[in-house]
């Protein structure tokens, strides 16, 4: 696809997930490796990254300006989609995925793609998993809800204490960052923070390596060209986990 123009992508279907998340299909089919990103164009509202979850969706928490008019629109909308951009998920054979909240999605493709063995899928209760029946049908599945109400009582970073990670090729990683970073910390604990891979989040504008507006602390590494899969020994050091920063270039909290 080119990286210039937006390729006009016309909603098909939109299947609400969870109280706060809806999966939108579109008439569009993308090559793709799971784990790279497509720039949304909301026509009149703003252009935003987004993962795929599927070569023709994308799965979308409504957290903004952009994603409460995305949710407003319909089937026979349109949309631009640019991408898809950036790297994606190594492949194994003896894989584990973690996944908080909305951060299922762009994972829901790499299990589907096989070598995920289990999954550890966390949301704030019940009824915010994402996924949970997809990927019970696709792999082995734990979970755990911050209230208590399926699964661990907790946060997912907590079911990774039983699992065996010497014997596992690659850690997938997908979530608030908080999360992310809570996992990576593990993984540094047991000495293997490169088995690690974690998918950023951040402020972009271009998408396409040039204006700098999501490079991250300490080496300058572009979110958008560089990532958005980091392996974690690149981010022991540095803003993961700490912070990010907003349109203006500031630092503010993940």
């Amino acid at each position: 696809m080119s990286e210039g123009l937006p390729v006009p992508a016309r909603i098909t279907r939109v299947i609400p997930e969870t109280p706060s998340v809806a999966t939108f299909e579109f008439d569009a089919e993308f090559s793709f490796i799971p784990g790279q990103f497509v720039m949304v164009w909301v026509p009149g509202v703003d252009e935003v990254p987004m993962a795929l979850s599927s070569a023709s969706s994308i799965t979308v928490q409504r957290v903004g300006d952009a994603t409460a008019a995305l949710f407003r629109l319909g089937p026979g909308d349109s949309i631009g989609i640019r991408g898809p951009f950036g790297n994606g998920f190594p492949r194994g054979k003896k894989m584990l995925a973690v996944a908080g909240g909305v951060g299922a999605a762009p994972l829901l493709p790499a299990v589907a793609a096989g070598g995920v063995e289990k999954v550890l899928l966390g949301a704030r209760s019940r009824d915010e998993l994402l996924f949970r029946e997809k990927f019970a049908s696709l792999a082995s599945l734990s979970v755990a809800t911050d209230d208590g109400s399926l699964g661990l009582p907790g946060f997912v970073p907590e079911l990774l204490n039983p699992e065996d990670l010497a014997s596992c090729d690659a850690v997938l990683c997908c979530g608030p960052e908080r999360m992310m970073a809570r996992v990576l910390a593990l993984l540094v604990g047991w000495g293997c923070p490169g088995k690690g891979y974690f998918s950023l989040h951040r402020y972009m504008k271009c998408g396409v390596g040039i204006c700098g507006s999501c490079c991250i602390d300490p080496g300058g590494l572009r979110v958008c060209r560089d990532g958005p899969i980091f392996s974690g020994d690149l981010l022991v050091e540095g803003e993961f986990g700490r912070y990010g920063r907003d349109a203006a270039g500031r630092r503010c909290p993940v």
